[in-house]
């Protein structure tokens, strides 16, 4: 019965994790690169963006990068670094 108990605990911990958005950076949107002009230099550093999403503080896309390798990766939309991958 414990067992169960923590197991339910640590599945509830580990969903509400993942629906947690990134937090890339704090500042406001006005000091943030364009999609347009965030797009433009992904693509000059080789990764080929299919689906572009802006989830909370990122820029996230996915695609593959410039070894043809399907990625899902997260920038900070102010400077366009890569803050997180998969």
């Amino acid at each position: 019965m414990r067992f169960t108990g923590l197991f339910l605990f640590a599945l509830s911990l580990s969903s509400g994790l993942a629906f947690a958005k990134k937090n890339c950076t704090d500042e406001p949107k006005e000091k943030w690169m364009s999609e347009e002009s965030f797009k433009k230099k992904a693509e000059a550093e080789g990764y080929t963006i299919k689906k572009f999403k802006q989830p909370g503080t990122c820029y996230e896309i996915y695609g593959t990068n410039k070894e043809g390798k399907k990625v899902e990766v997260y920038f900070n939309p102010v400077d366009g670094t890569p803050v997180k991958s998969k």
